[in-house]
């Protein structure tokens, strides 16, 4: 593959390897120091760019070493962050370990002091980013909760997105990292090393990170990647965080991310 001249200059004939765990849609290039990230979306990799530079000091976040765009395509280069996956089977052996350190992840994420904050992510941007997806043909039915769309639930996306304009719940504003799941956070030395994929990242409801947190601890130990934790209640994740939360706001915002 052919690198834009300047990245080619950063990561030269260092060796790489591909990641196959994430689902973003973009190619991931592994170096040993950096991360290549390659796509076709202009506005979300600058966006991305843009959050990682203004979150510098204030979260563990990647350096980003170059933003590049050239015949169409994007080029996001960053640094590697330290540590492993929250998903990595050496971390999913011991489940209560793996709650903490995501309560500790919510906790640090919802701290960021917002002031100066040009990144929204509210439900006037959410919902509107939604309809695009929806009057696009964008949304992967197949790839969502199967109690989401058909019997006894929406009948479309279309339903779905007409509901949750409807049902809209009252929102706090805090800072978050909008796709708060296993793989985007890194541990190291017992502690939370890293956030990964910032794209949607800025102003919204912390809920909206609760629930996918919640969905991504409950798909990680209950079989669907590979290591079951039988019997293991994900509601623990709360009971660490110190609070009983809005069952009806979860699952609102579970709701909104099968549209994206």
């Amino acid at each position: 593959m052919k690198l834009p001249e300047n990245i080619q200059k950063i990561v030269g004939t260092m060796p790489f390897e591909t990641d196959r765990i994430g689902m973003s849609g973009a190619s991931i290039m592994l170096y040993p120091d950096s991360v290549l990230k390659i796509s076709r979306d202009d506005f979300a990799a600058r966006r991305e760019a843009g959050i990682m530079e203004w979150l510098r000091g204030k979260l563990p976040v990647p350096e980003l070493l170059a933003c590049e765009r050239e015949n169409g395509v994007q080029y996001l280069l960053m640094t590697r962050l330290p540590g492993k996956m929250l998903c990595d089977k050496a971390v999913l052996t011991d489940p209560f370990r793996v709650t903490g350190l995501l309560a500790e992840a919510l906790e640090t994420v919802r701290a960021v002091d917002v002031d100066g904050c040009p990144f929204r992510a509210d439900l006037d941007t959410e919902l509107a980013v939604a309809r695009q997806h929806v009057e696009r043909g964008e949304v992967d039915v197949e790839n969502t909760d199967p109690a989401t769309f058909g019997p006894g639930g929406f009948r479309d996306p279309e339903h779905l997105l007409m509901w949750l304009e409807d049902n809209r719940p009252k929102e706090e504003t805090r800072f978050t990292h909008g796709d708060m799941c296993l793989p985007n956070l890194f541990t190291e030395n017992g502690r939370i090393s890293g956030f990964l994929d910032l794209g949607g990242a800025g102003l919204g409801d912390p809920y909206r990170d609760y629930s996918i947190a919640r969905r991504s601890l409950q798909d990680n130990l209950d079989g669907h990647h590979g290591h079951a934790c039988p019997g293991f209640d994900v509601g623990a994740l709360f009971d660490v965080m110190g609070f009983s939360p809005d069952r009806e706001k979860l699952r609102y915002y579970a709701l909104l991310d099968e549209l994206f």
